[in-house]
């Protein structure tokens, strides 16, 4: 059994029109709302064996920030550029290309990318990932190749101003 987290960036600023989409950082909502998460994924008892990530900082920052939480080092994210502005494909493509000694990931991208292609699962349909939301599917294999045509068990959807 693999487990998939599947991780919307924090909120990022729009404060300075002069950064570039992929340089946007997290505004302070943002710094607050990556390491909650991450312990909330900490208190259902969820292990994370990699983080992937989008190469955009806002990406790279919320997965820092989580990893941070789960005790590693920042220096173990893996970065792929195929993340950033994904359609929902790339996401099949970097699943099947996961490391199989890593039973548990966390990819942190984009939307519209990411709520795309959570739809395609046919799990839990959900109408929008907000910021920092959280969506963790169980996939009944041992092989990332497998992803696409394995079972998959919908665990939780859970975001910041969610008040469970």
């Amino acid at each position: 059994m693999k487990t998939l987290l599947l991780i919307r960036h924090a909120k990022s600023s729009w404060g300075d029109a002069s950064i570039s989409d992929f340089d946007r950082h997290l505004n302070e909502r943002g710094k607050h709302d990556a390491p909650l998460m991450a312990q909330r994924i900490i208190d259902k008892g969820i292990q994370i064996d990699a983080f992937v990530s989008s190469p955009a900082k806002r990406a790279i920052k919320t997965a820092g920030l989580m990893m941070k939480k789960f005790d590693e080092d920042e220096k173990k994210l893996i970065q792929l550029s195929a993340l950033y502005e994904a359609p929902e494909s790339n996401f099949y493509d970097v699943i099947e290309t996961l490391d199989d000694k890593f039973d548990s990931v966390a990819i942190v991208a984009h939307n519209p990318g990411i709520t795309n292609f959570i739809n395609t699962l046919n799990c839990y349909p959900i109408n929008n990932m907000p910021t920092c939301a959280v969506y963790v599917i169980k996939i009944n294999s041992d092989k990332w190749i497998d992803f696409k045509k394995s079972k998959k068990e919908f665990l939780f959807f859970d975001f910041p101003k969610n008040e469970n």
